[in-house]
């Protein structure tokens, strides 16, 4: 039983260790400086995303319609 416990104590003791060091590596710096987003700067990058969205899955829509819908039309342009 003792084995599993010094097993365990290790486990924990590997994990605590790593987990001073989060702050440290390369990305410490950047992990200091980060913060919370303003409700405008969200609002900013939900707007980007969503239209960015928008305009990807119109785009997917359009070469789906090329592709089913006028098949011969675009066949004709390559002869």
């Amino acid at each position: 039983m003792s084995g599993i416990l010094d097993k365990g104590w290790e486990t924990q003791r590997r994990f605590e260790e790593r987990a001073k060091r989060v702050g440290k590596g390369k990305y410490g710096r950047v992990l200091r400086m980060a913060r919370k987003p303003t409700t405008e700067e969200y609002a900013k990058v939900v707007t980007v995303t969503g239209l960015g969205l928008i305009l990807i899955g119109a785009l997917g829509f359009f070469i789906y319609l090329m592709m089913t819908a006028f098949p011969s039309w675009i066949g004709g342009l390559f002869k």
